[in-house]
């Protein structure tokens, strides 16, 4: 018995991390654009993130409204100016202005006016991204006056800082931003690697698919379902032809694994027929959280390429969701060749699934 529950916790350690940040650790923004006397950067934060940079006294529940931004827009302005460092040749320079108000979404946005730096390099550095839950990453595009891109990266707690060169000619700022290109590749890349890493719903409605399968054939057609179907309405929703909000979205997605650990409960370890399908059209579920994150960094807009963004992402999903998979599967295969954990422990884990996902459903509705 022992044994039995050492198993199961090191099953479950891909859902050990607190189910506050069961699906993504946060995404913001930052757009930074050099102008003939300034340099502007307009930073968003989603509203769980927003909540995150203030003191607990100043934090409210739920979503913004205007009321609550309205009591709480002086500590936000008193953080402002500390949301950034901009050097240029090493020299700090302070902003000039500050701003904050709420967006579209209940999202809140800084805006920060600084002296156009007369030297270089520029040194930009994200100062509140320790602040936030650990995964946490920060997009930021520095354009210049003509809307033509800089610099492009993708910030961390571990990386929080990027240099720009200022551009004397037009030629120089055509080869600085083609410079930009391959970190974003890789930045992108990553991202989608990290996302089904720190997505626990994700992996663990995965799992649940994969602890009934009785042979190597059904785990290949499981997976390929649920790549096939995330894969096509992430492009849908990236290229905007469908696109569902995050409040239906990560509610069902957490309906999706209540719904398979219920039926594995009632199969009683054994693989339902027809399995593949219903992995197929849930998997078309998840893939709008996936596309969430692609659309909270704005990719698409104002005319740019969604095609490598697009293309790296899912391929880093795909690269992570391989990873744990080769992990995960061999202990499960072994597993299921005892048919006490066929008989009782299939059943045990797929009712802690029910447990999880009903949790992060009631999370995402009722306690939103």
């Amino acid at each position: 018995m022992n044994r039995f529950c050492s198993t199961l916790a090191a099953l479950l350690g891909l859902g050990g991390t607190s189910a506050a940040h069961a699906h993504d650790p946060g995404i913001s923004t930052a757009q930074g654009q050099l102008r003939a006397d300034a340099f502007e950067l307009t930073v968003g934060f989603a509203p769980a993130d927003a909540q995150q940079l203030l003191p607990p006294e100043a934090r409210t529940t739920g979503k913004w409204t205007q009321a609550e931004f309205e009591s709480a827009r002086g500590p936000l302005e008193a953080i402002a100016a500390g949301l950034w460092e901009l050097r240029a040749g090493g020299v700090p320079l302070a902003p000039r202005e500050t701003r904050v108000r709420l967006a579209a979404g209940d999202s809140l946005n800084f805006r920060l006016v600084y002296p156009r730096p007369s030297t270089g390099p520029v040194t930009l550095r994200a100062l509140k991204l320790g602040a936030l839950p650990p995964g946490h990453r920060e997009f930021v595009v520095i354009t210049d006056e003509h809307g033509m891109a800089l610099a492009k990266k993708l910030l961390s707690a571990p990386e929080p800082a990027m240099e720009l060169s200022l551009p004397a000619e037009a030629t120089d700022r055509a080869a600085g931003a083609g410079a930009a290109a391959p970190p974003t590749f890789w930045g992108f890349l990553r991202l989608g690697v990290e996302h089904i890493w720190t997505g626990y719903d994700h992996l663990l409605f995965l799992f649940a698919l994969l602890v009934v399968c009785r042979s190597f054939r059904s785990i290949v057609t499981i997976i390929t379902c649920f790549t096939l179907a995330h894969s096509t309405t992430l492009a849908l929703a990236t290229l905007n032809v469908v696109n569902l909000p995050s409040r239906f979205t990560e509610p069902a997605i957490a309906a999706t694994i209540v719904f398979v650990g219920l039926e594995n409960l009632a199969r009683r370890g054994g693989e339902p027929p027809g399995r593949w399908a219903l992995t197929f059209a849930f998997g078309l579920i998840h893939g709008f959280g996936f596309a969430s994150v692609l659309r909270e960094l704005g990719v698409g807009e104002n005319g740019a390429s969604i095609a490598m963004p697009l293309f790296t992402f899912n391929a880093g999903v795909e690269a992570g969701q391989m990873a744990i998979a080769a992990i995960v599967l061999p202990v499960v295969w072994r597993l299921r060749k005892n048919e006490k954990f066929v008989s009782r422990g299939v059943p045990a884990l797929s009712l802690v699934v029910s447990v999880a996902g009903l949790y992060w459903f009631l999370e995402r509705t009722v306690f939103a």
